[in-house]
């Protein structure tokens, strides 16, 4: 096998064998393969795409460049939640507790926030003294005394796929539909959990633009699933307007606080609800209920012990932002957008995200926002109060938002999207 040869086979529309499939991510994990050679097939793959026979043996072969997780001496049945990424999408911190009351086992891995999207590692670093990376003996001890864990995937699972998506990151090569399903379901099957549940997004702030596009990824992944006996469903969700009241990582924390509290944002309390169902019915627990654990406080107590034994001190104050700009309404009406996508760049600008996986995060940067489409706002009326530790990123974040919402006149209806737009099993 060689390189050149693979990476032409795909320039040409080809259809890659198993055998080349299983040589290039073998070879690319030891090196032998160069990123430039893996950047170009990379590419050919995202003009021309994957069969299922194909993007079921490159995710076998990622999964097979590392080790894989085993739950079964777990007294409980392990469910897990992917989601695809967007701004404001603090869901993973409400709902793992969350499940974890209701009898599941919930072995979340998770990433961090690259770009526009918020990750949840960096959300719960916010928390003082919260630890992201665990042993394997650690992530299974949390696991098995409070019923949820959030930490970094080991570098041993699927390095394949941790060395691949640094290289998409960086060569336009993000969006191809077989390499972000195989990169999400190998780490997932390699996790080893009995039943998945993905939150694949669409709209402006979600890498899935359209409905379609986010249809074919979520069909993908569950038939990768399903084919790899992982009970898989796939909700399609709204990403048109941030999740929820704010986009940034101390700020979603004490947001997601307040859902388990019993408060919160509805469209937030309503996608951690019917995940929170669909994970528990994968897991074979119809008859819990979570909206019962949630208004009972037990969800919160799964919370606190959850964040306790990674290190975290749940009553410690979050970091808040030394300098605030506030942006207001120039007109009254109806606010009838709120782009997800430009409130997710001028989070990022203010310092809430990174544009390479090894710069830092301001915990207490972010967005908050005043209002949300279908709301009435007055002229003079605050609609975003932006957060930074270094006021000269106001400036850059604000070039974001000129054309981020809209405002219609008063009495202008508005029928809101729905957040749970399809449900693919």
């Amino acid at each position: 096998m060689d390189a050149i040869s693979v990476i032409r086979t795909k320039r040409d529309r080809g259809e890659l064998s198993p055998e080349q499939i299983d040589w290039v991510i073998d070879a690319y994990t030891r090196g032998e393969v160069a990123d430039e050679q893996m950047s170009a097939l990379a590419m050919a793959i995202l003009l021309n795409g994957m069969n299922r026979t194909e993007i079921a043996r490159w995710t076998a072969a990622m999964i097979a460049s590392g080790e894989r997780m085993n739950f079964d001496a777990l007294s409980r049945p392990t469910t897990d939640k992917h989601s695809t990424g967007g701004v404001g999408d603090k869901i993973t911190l409400p709902l793992a507790p969350l499940v974890a009351a209701c009898g599941a086992a919930v072995p979340q891995l998770s990433g961090r926030g690259l770009g526009h999207t918020g990750g949840t590692l960096d959300k719960l670093e916010s928390i003082p003294g919260w630890r992201a990376h665990l042993s394997g003996a650690e992530m299974l001890n949390v696991l098995d005394t409070t019923g949820a864990v959030i930490c970094a995937a080991g570098d041993g699972l699927a390095p394949a796929d941790k060395k691949l998506y640094a290289l998409r990151d960086v060569t336009g090569t993000v969006e191809a539909i077989p390499l972000i399903a195989s990169s999400i379901m190998s780490k997932k099957i390699a996790e080893g959990t009995g039943a998945l549940v993905l939150d694949v997004k669409v709209g402006s702030g979600a890498f899935m633009k359209t409905i379609e596009d986010a249809r074919e990824l979520a069909s993908t992944m569950v038939a990768l699933g399903s084919d790899s006996g992982v009970r898989t469903v796939a909700l399609l969700t709204d990403m048109a307007t941030p999740l929820g009241l704010t986009a940034g990582n101390a700020l979603e924390v004490r947001e997601s606080v307040e859902v388990l509290a019993g408060g919160g944002p509805k469209d937030v309390i309503d996608l951690t609800l019917a995940l929170a169902r669909e994970m528990l019915d994968a897991a074979g627990l119809k008859d819990a209920d979570p909206e019962k654990a949630l208004a009972d406080g037990s969800a919160m107590d799964v919370w606190r012990r959850m964040i306790s034994a990674q290190g975290g001190d749940p009553d410690a104050a979050l970091p808040v932002a030394r300098e605030q700009h506030v942006v207001t309404a120039q007109a009254s009406g109806v606010l009838t957008r709120l782009d997800a996508y430009d409130i997710g760049v001028a989070a990022w600008r203010l310092g809430a995200g990174r544009a390479r996986k090894e710069d830092p995060v301001q915990a207490g940067a972010g967005i908050e926002m005043h209002a949300k489409p279908g709301d009435t706002v007055t002229e003079g009326q605050r609609l975003l109060t932006l957060h930074t530790d270094t006021p000269e990123k106001f400036e850059y974040a604000l070039k974001a938002l000129p054309g981020s919402f809209d405002i219609a006149p008063a009495g202008t209806e508005f029928t809101p999207t729905p957040v749970v737009r399809e449900r693919i099993a």
